[in-house]
């Protein structure tokens, strides 16, 4: 079986793509989630990694406010984020952290200046929230570390700043990662399709609004963290009941991280789990090296791309070829 798009369809669903950054170019560290109570450190690393790219650093003024759970009220983060995208000079915006919150200012913010002057939106996690939106814009995001992810050892976070820079600055970027037992390729040897997706809770409450994702003939990748096996299969039956594994071509799972201990066991792995709540005709990948833990490779979400599978390994190819 091969789950291939004919250039047609794939001419139908490209996206816009943001300008790729150069030297000079500046770009807006925004905090539209979480507090970042004590974290001025952090922020201070990021900036000097982008600097150190060649990049100007501008920092949303509301990026330390503390609001209870949120990095201010959801009117000073949409402040900061709705400045950044309107901002011609402004050409990314870096999200600070993740937590919760970005639903919040979703329907506070006006993208009309930005979809006419795109800029890169990047983060994961609750970020997830304007990953799925944008793209129903018709612009591609990056899903790719955040400032708070120098908070790592170093020498764990080496491929994830580099596959950043590279999404960043327009480098071809492939990732190359080792067969799992517990894959379900089925006949395929190779996969096409859009890549969208982002963290599983987020993906589930976005069902029901315009930021619910069309998964027809895209690849959705998933990952998750903190959550108990139950709650990730209720969610995972969520998005089935929904549609979003009907016609997709494929499902790229990442990282399944911190996975609490329920006192009645489930019972199976997380593998399995996922396995029997996705239909048997479709290729699903485990391992992908994305999501919570300190390896989290860049993804450009929108981005039409080629899975090549065989026995040892599956590739993952983000080079324009339609």
């Amino acid at each position: 079986m091969s789950f291939t798009l004919s250039s047609a369809q794939l001419k139908q669903v490209k996206l816009i793509q943001p300008t790729y950054l150069k030297a000079g170019d500046t770009i807006a560290i925004v905090a539209p989630a979480g507090i970042l109570k004590g974290r001025q450190a952090t922020i201070q690393r990021a900036q000097k990694l982008a600097e150190s790219w060649g990049l100007k650093v501008v920092l949303g003024k509301n990026l330390y406010n503390q609001n209870n759970h949120f990095s201010g009220t959801d009117q000073e983060r949409c402040q900061d984020f709705q400045e950044a995208l309107d901002n011609p000079n402004i050409k990314a915006i870096w999200s600070a952290r993740g937590g919760y919150g970005s639903v919040r200012i979703l329907d506070l913010l006006d993208f009309t200046t930005f979809k006419q002057n795109p800029k890169w939106v990047i983060g994961y996690s609750d970020i997830t929230a304007f990953h799925n939106h944008i793209h129903n814009l018709g612009f591609e995001t990056l899903h790719a570390m955040m400032p708070t992810s120098l908070e790592e050892e170093p020498e764990t976070i080496v491929e994830t700043i580099a596959s950043f820079k590279k999404v960043l600055f327009g480098e071809e970027i492939s990732y190359t990662i080792p067969s799992s037992t517990d894959n379900r390729t089925l006949a395929s040897k190779e996969i096409h399709g859009q890549i969208i997706g982002g963290n599983l809770a987020i993906l589930a409450s976005m069902l029901g609004s315009e930021s619910q994702l069309n998964t027809k003939n895209k690849i959705l990748f998933i990952e998750e963290i903190g959550e108990y096996k139950y709650s990730i299969d209720r969610m995972l039956q969520s998005l089935k009941r929904a549609g979003y594994f009907t016609k997709v071509n494929a499902v790229l799972i990442g990282n399944m991280s911190l996975i609490k201990k329920n006192s009645t066991a489930w019972g199976s792995s997380i593998e399995q789990l996922i396995l029997e709540a996705i239909p048997e005709n479709i290729p699903v990948l485990f391992h992908f090296p994305a999501g919570h833990e300190a390896d989290n490779r860049a993804l450009i979400f929108g981005k039409n791309i080629r899975i090549e599978i065989n026995n040892k390994q599956y590739s993952v190819h983000f080079k324009e070829m339609y």
